[in-house]
């Protein structure tokens, strides 16, 4: 079956489309380690291990915020070109145009926090970007939303390329999620799953971004014609109906890497499913409608808003993230598989994926997040499945690719030592900031009380094992990446060739 060649001729990356892939690899893994730093530095000196002043701290705060879903995005962008490619025709021209764009904004931002001194975080809630009390200039707000409106367009150019191409094969995007099948019909085993999560985060992501573009012109009018005001509530509203779309944008353009691949690894085919097809058409619509969950808090918010979020919190995790956790552990299940640097890092994204939804779903409900919103118990859930969910999905791409590219396969001595290192970090990374939610240890705050530094000096000691993975990852990934393909390398072979 075509699904268990390891290295299909479809998935081969000449010329331009190599050039392409390994700038926006290379780019990924190198902010990947950037912005860790930047959240190691606030843990240090949230533990009193560091000096850190409050006005960096929140200046490092936004950058760190910003960066790293922004990074997040950038890499399962490429997850998701990669095998998308294969189904419909894409133009490198847009998957550069939304590098290029992502560069520039991403220059924005850095000049907005670093030069001009900008701290008001990766919400921009108004009116408090217009407001920096001396710390930061209006336009000093003013390039750090710039910056996001660049990212902004350039990945929905992107979106654009990607739905005319599947519209072009599948008819419209309906098809192509496959909704003609869910009460009736035989299923054509060879729809491709990926297409399936394309056209769901085309459709979802690309509304979230839209919204966001109209806050983010709407707040730029407003610095510097200060006398059309905005509403407040509509512009936190549109913020983070925006910022929910495109950090959850990562996860299902990520998980694409785990369709794509387990089979490969297992030797089992992973087909398609009526109840998977399910999962995925009512996840585009629950993940539209979902964001009132963050916004609880919020006694101005109208009831019936509040009460969707509350009662779709409780849904959207799960269709999805079951039908794929049950279908990867099926058909792992009596396989026989290899385990190497690709099959640890998907089953890894599975665990981490499974394991953040369960307090993110807890904070999701009202009279929890009532006591627990404002504590670290938010960071731990959402550090929990982007450390160990979402990156490990891109990285997995990442060492299959360099493994097609090198003479042995990704699965050194120093490759099963860097994986344990990432995992055991990560976990104590993210567990010490879910028990500092526990104990109500506030969120958001540059100087903690001594009562709260035990939880801090955890996860720092948690946050130097994960740099120190990851840096090893992203040195590992950029020179296998520059290496040329192997003399005689093959493009065809079975799972049961890979090592």
């Amino acid at each position: 079956m075509a699904a268990l060649t390891m290295y299909p001729d479809s998935e081969r990356l000449d010329g331009g489309n190599r050039v392409a892939f390994n700038l926006y690899i290379i780019t990924a893994v190198t902010l990947f380690v950037l912005m860790m730093l930047l959240g190691l530095t606030m843990r240090l000196g949230q533990a009193t291990w560091l000096s850190v002043p409050p006005d960096l701290f929140y200046r490092i705060l936004s950058m760190h915020g910003a960066g790293m879903v922004g990074t997040a995005a950038l890499a399962t962008t490429a997850v998701m070109w990669f095998f998308l490619r294969k189904y419909v025709r894409l133009h490198l021209w847009a998957f550069l145009t939304n590098y290029v764009m992502f560069m520039l904004g991403a220059l924005c931002i850095i000049f907005a926090i670093f030069v001009d001194g900008y701290g008001a975080l990766w919400t921009f809630l108004y009116p408090l970007p217009v407001h920096g009390m001396g710390l930061w200039s209006p336009n000093a707000a003013a390039l750090f939303m710039l910056g996001y409106l660049l990212i902004g367009v350039g990945m929905l150019v992107f979106y654009l390329d990607a739905a005319a191409g599947i519209i072009r094969v599948h008819g419209n995007l309906g098809r192509a999620l496959g909704l003609q099948w869910l009460f009736r019909g035989t299923i054509d085993p060879d729809h491709p799953k990926a297409v399936v999560a394309s056209t769901m985060v085309v459709i979802a992501n690309t509304l979230g971004i839209l919204a966001g573009a109209v806050v983010l012109v709407m707040g730029l009018v407003n610095i510097y014609y200060p006398e059309m005001a905005l509403n407040a509530l509509v512009a936190k509203n549109l913020i983070y109906w925006f910022g929910h779309m495109y950090i959850n944008a990562t996860i299902y353009m990520g998980v694409i890497a785990v369709y794509e691949l387990l089979a490969r690894y297992s030797g089992k085919p992973y087909p398609i499913s009526r109840p998977f097809l399910w999962s995925w058409a009512v996840s585009t619509l629950f993940v539209i409608i979902v964001f009132p969950h963050h916004l609880m808090m919020d006694y101005a918010e109208p009831p019936w808003l509040v009460v969707m979020g509350q009662v779709v919190s409780w849904g959207a995790g799960f269709p999805v993230f079951l039908v794929t956790v049950y279908g990867a552990l099926t058909n792992i299940y009596r396989s026989n598989m290899r385990w190497t640097m690709p099959s640890r890092l998907l089953i890894l994204s599975m665990f981490g994926w499974a394991a953040g939804i369960v307090p993110a779903i807890l904070d999701g409900t009202v009279r929890i997040n009532l006591v627990m919103h404002n504590t670290q118990w938010v960071p731990g859930h959402f550090h929990f499945y982007l450390l160990l969910g979402v990156l490990p999905m891109a990285l997995a791409l990442m060492f299959h690719v360099i493994g097609q590219r090198a003479d042995a396969p990704p699965n050194t001595a120093a490759d099963r030592l860097g994986f344990p290192v990432y995992l055991i970090g990560g976990l104590i990374f993210v567990l010490a900031f879910l028990d500092a939610g526990h104990l109500s240890v506030a969120r958001r705050m540059a100087t903690h009380l001594p009562a709260w530094t035990a939880t801090d000096e955890v996860g720092s000691i948690g946050a130097i094992l994960v740099v120190l993975g990851m840096l090893y990852f992203a040195i590992r990934i950029t020179v296998g990446l520059l290496k040329a393909p192997a003399r005689g390398e093959p493009h065809g072979g079975t799972a049961n060739t890979a090592g």
